[in-house]
């Protein structure tokens, strides 16, 4: 067995130590997650794949959002997909990849099935979003940038091992079902923009759903197949630096630096939206506004006239002439047809250019602001600039009562905080 997926099946089936901010961050994604998800149950693409999957008919093995219940592989497929619907979710930036849609569905769905405590579906789900991100710094900004959507390929891998540890996997059955799952994890950035997007975290925590069980039934795969010959790395533009993807793994938590939105729309637009907003940009001022962003984004979100709520969720030009009109960006009913219709949006929209650069990281943005009195103004915001844990669940926490509701919001909290059952917290998913 070669080293990486060794080392990664190690840690996956190992005792973990944790910090409490380690443990705190787990909790606020978590609850951060159960928000977005209920939020967008409406969604048509979120109506499509429950009306899928519950037409199927079959095993009430897990809750769904939106009530109702599945087998573990359609549980994972629906929650998944539901919980990206809005594209409201964590994301995090050492892999651009969104780690809670794709794991979380996975590691709930089990341990509702193996009446797990709280605290092994917490410890599972931290493992499994910690190896999605390990995996994706293994695989490199060339497999992103090749057109892999890294939330379904490397999520996959961490969904599985969120499942397979939930299923008491020791290190042999890790190494297995990374191996199966390289043959199954997939999802294209051609997608993004459309239902497919939500689609690909589903495929990604059904997939890992799926290979566990097989694993745990006695599947035997190739083990190698994530790194091997004709493996996943090989086959998908990857293979970048293991030994920088494994460093400090089990001892140093990059999962902690994860980054929560607060705006509801593509993740890449949110440093631009924080410039706009420290410059308090109001539509009858601006004769001009300039963004300046890393160029990884250019490809990502920045559709220059969108006419759909999900197309502007990748538009820059869109979200701040949105902001500007005073449309609330943290509202996911911001994002509609007739918003992008407006006649104020459009006209405001084309004094907004968008360029590249390389100078800025990539959770940084520059806007300058050209007012009608011939004022300049100029801002630049970082994502990854300090926030306090307090600060953190604040935000956290405000959104999600935001999304809903005081009440269920802080039932929510409560039981991450002190504990209980797996199965108590799946019922959250439907109410």
């Amino acid at each position: 067995m070669t080293g990486f997926t060794a080392s990664l099946a190690a840690f996956a089936a190992g005792p973990i130590t944790t910090t409490l901010q380690t443990r705190v961050v787990t909790s606020l994604s978590v609850l951060d997650w159960i928000s977005v998800g209920r939020a967008g149950v409406g969604e048509p693409v979120s109506r499509a794949v429950r009306d899928l999957i519950l037409g199927e008919t079959g095993a009430e093995q897990a809750q769904l959002f939106g009530g109702g219940a599945a087998p573990l592989r359609g549980a994972a497929l629906v929650n998944g997909t539901v919980s990206h619907a809005l594209d409201y979710d964590d994301t995090h930036f050492a892999h651009i990849g969104h780690p809670s849609v794709a794991v979380l569905p996975a590691a709930l769905a089990a341990s509702e099935w193996d009446d797990r405590i709280l605290v092994d579906f917490l410890e599972a789900a931290l493992v499994g979003m910690e190896t999605s991100i390990r995996i994706g710094l293994w695989l490199g900004r060339d497999h992103y940038q090749a057109g892999f959507h890294q939330t379904a390929t490397s999520g996959a891998f961490g969904a599985a091992v969120a499942a397979g540890r939930i299923l008491g996997f020791d290190a042999v059955q890790m190494q297995k079902v990374l191996g199966l799952t390289a043959t199954r994890a997939a999802g294209l950035k051609a997608q993004f923009g459309t239902m497919g997007k939500p689609y690909n975290a589903g495929m990604a925590a059904s997939a890992g759903v799926e290979a566990a069980l097989l694993v745990a039934g006695g599947f035997d795969p190739n083990a190698d197949a994530l790194e091997g010959t004709y493996g996943f790395g090989a086959t998908h533009n990857g293979q970048a630096d293991a030994v920088a993807a494994l460093d400090g793994l089990g001892e140093d938590w990059l999962f902690e630096s994860v980054s929560h939105k607060f705006h509801a729309c593509c993740h890449g637009l949110h440093a631009a939206l924080e410039a706009a907003r420290d410059l308090d940009i109001a539509e009858p001022e601006v004769a001009e506004i300039k963004v300046k962003t890393h160029p990884r984004w250019m490809s990502v979100c920045n559709q220059m006239s969108p006419t759909t709520g999900l197309g502007a969720k990748f538009s820059y030009r869109t979200v701040i002439a949105m902001q500007a009109l005073g449309y609330d960006t943290a509202l996911p009913a911001s994002y509609m047809e007739k918003v992008c219709a407006d006649p104020r949006l459009k006209s405001l929209r084309d004094r907004v250019s968008v360029e590249a650069d390389e100078t800025l990281s990539e959770t940084q943005a520059h806007l300058t602001l050209l007012r009608r009195d011939g004022a300049r103004l100029e801002a630049t915001h970082d994502l990854l600039a300090p926030m306090t844990l307090s600060e953190r669940e604040d935000r956290v926490r405000g959104k999600a009562a935001k999304l809903i509701g005081n009440d269920a919001a802080d039932a929510i909290w409560s039981m991450l905080r002190t504990g209980g059952r797996a199965r108590d917290l799946s019922k959250m998913l439907a109410r």
